[in-house]
């Protein structure tokens, strides 16, 4: 596996959080087997999963092919980025794995950077920006994100995705329960 995955500027390091796994599956939708295959969510009509490479994600045609995409948009749509970026994330980024569907954050009009599970680190040293964007995100008050931190562990029933902000660097998390 000598080939360099392609860059995705809102999901960098995608074999990290998961997104992407090393496999000898052919994809979907170029017919190749090139070494790593998408684990993530697909939303789509067609069952696709762990059969799509990161190259047809970047450049648009799995999304394009089988009308698919790979995050819940609402969200940004609602934060009011732009049109474009939309598009990036949606049908051009990998996704990430969740309880009740992958929402991807933004911040300073502009999507946000997915960095996988919050470790329980990032959880302990949240700054209190992060706190009251959480809490403002999920309308929920002090305490609520004490509860909702104790005994925190990536990959448990209540999850915290990190995203950062590519402007001024703020850590946010998206809260998922099982």
């Amino acid at each position: 596996m000598d080939t360099e995955l392609p860059h995705f500027p809102y999901h960098k390091d995608p074999l990290a959080t998961g997104a992407i796994k090393t496999s000898d599956t052919v994809c979907r939708c170029c017919g190749l087997a090139r070494g790593y295959i998408y684990a993530a969510s697909v939303y789509s009509r067609e069952e696709l999963g762990d059969r799509l490479c990161p190259w047809c994600i970047a450049d648009g045609s799995a999304a394009k092919r089988f009308e698919a995409s790979f995050i819940e948009h609402h969200a940004l749509a609602e934060s009011g980025v732009a049109d474009s970026v939309i598009e990036e994330i949606d049908l051009r980024t990998p996704g990430y794995f969740s309880w009740q569907g992958a929402t991807w954050l933004a911040h300073c009009n502009d999507a946000c950077e997915f960095h996988g599970d919050a470790t329980v680190e990032d959880v302990r040293q949240a700054s209190a920006a992060t706190k009251q964007q959480w809490m403002q995100d999920y309308e929920q008050a002090e305490q609520d994100w004490e509860w909702a931190t104790r005994g925190y562990l990536p990959g448990s029933d209540s999850a915290l995705y990190k995203f950062v902000c590519k402007h001024c660097q703020l850590v946010m998390f998206a809260w998922d329960l099982s």
